[in-house]
């Protein structure tokens, strides 16, 4: 496990921020390029890409940033979200979706894919044929369209998601499917000694994102935090051992970023019932050396947080 000391972080940060900032933006890339490399020298043996990590982990562009190094070594790709192949609203029941300890539909479970159609598609793809792909809208809770994908020679396809490692989800695809596991793996430590669990770098991550194209409040996405665990606790961690390659997707100045997004407006929120998860938030935030968002590059992994 990684550790940095947040002094070292904001002494590098005060001396050159842009140069900071570009080489840890290099050192993610050589993580998924070095991967790429890996996993083009195989692909007629496994066209399929299986990429998993919890919430907030950042597969959708660590996926996107593999497809970009495939191509470049000759390997084209298409990205599908295991998310569109959620089960419709109106097909759900207790039956084949199951309910938490509150009674509410288990929406971090397994079984919330329609792991039929997904295992049958990915057949299709995997011995290069045309799979018409769902496309699920959250809004309406349902598909609103199919996309036909073929896989063609030396082509690859990348499948992300939450559940892309688990077994009861995936059968026997990781027979012909080399296995990606994403997630925040380095800790930051404080003056005290105090470390920064991964969990809750990526806890800050949605913070930003749920806030700003969600629409929920810091208490609503406070108030997920136990059921989101849980469900990585419960569907996710078990799983990563399954992997063939690990990325972290820790960028060493995002908490600086994160900072100047979110650190005065949880200082000044109305007093919330998750004071513990707020005030181990602020504390963190507080000894870091503010990044302005207008900063960080296009290509950065947390734009897909901050936007």
């Amino acid at each position: 496990m990684r550790c940095i000391n947040i002094s070292q972080l904001n002494k590098s940060i005060k001396n050159d921020a842009m140069a900071f900032i570009k080489n840890a933006n290099e050192d993610y890339m050589a993580k998924v390029e070095n991967v790429a490399k890996c996993i083009s020298e195989t692909v007629s043996q496994k066209p399929i890409i299986l990429l998993s990590g919890p919430s907030g982990s950042g597969k959708t562009t660590t996926a996107y940033r593999l497809s970009d190094s495939l191509a470049k070594l000759g390997v084209n790709s298409h990205i599908i979200s295991m998310d569109n192949y959620f089960i419709p609203n109106r097909n759900i029941d207790e039956k084949n979706v199951p309910r938490d300890e509150e009674g509410n539909i288990d929406l971090e479970s397994p079984y919330r894919v329609d792991i039929k159609l997904f295992q049958e598609q990915m057949k299709l793809l995997s011995e290069g044929k045309t799979a018409d792909v769902p496309v699920f809208d959250f809004v309406t809770q349902d598909y609103s369209s199919y996309t036909p994908v073929t896989r063609a020679e030396n082509e690859v396809i990348i499948v992300e998601g939450i559940h892309a490692l688990n077994p009861e989800v995936t059968g026997d695809l990781h027979e012909v499917a080399n296995c990606v596991y994403v997630s925040v793996r380095t800790r930051l430590k404080t003056s005290t000694g105090d470390l920064l669990h991964p969990s809750q770098v990526r806890l800050m991550r949605r913070l930003i994102r749920d806030r700003l194209f969600r629409g929920r409040s810091y208490d609503e996405i406070f108030a997920m935090y136990t059921s989101v665990q849980r469900g990585e606790n419960l569907y996710i961690m078990p799983h990563k051992h399954r992997a063939d390659f690990d990325i972290d997707t820790f960028i060493d100045y995002e908490a600086s970023v994160y900072k100047s997004v979110i650190y005065d407006e949880l200082l000044e929120a109305e007093k919330t019932k998750y004071t513990d998860l707020r005030s181990m938030t602020l504390k963190y935030l507080k000894e870091l050396e503010p990044i302005p968002t207008v900063f960080v590059p296009k290509n950065s992994l947390i734009k897909e947080f901050i936007g």
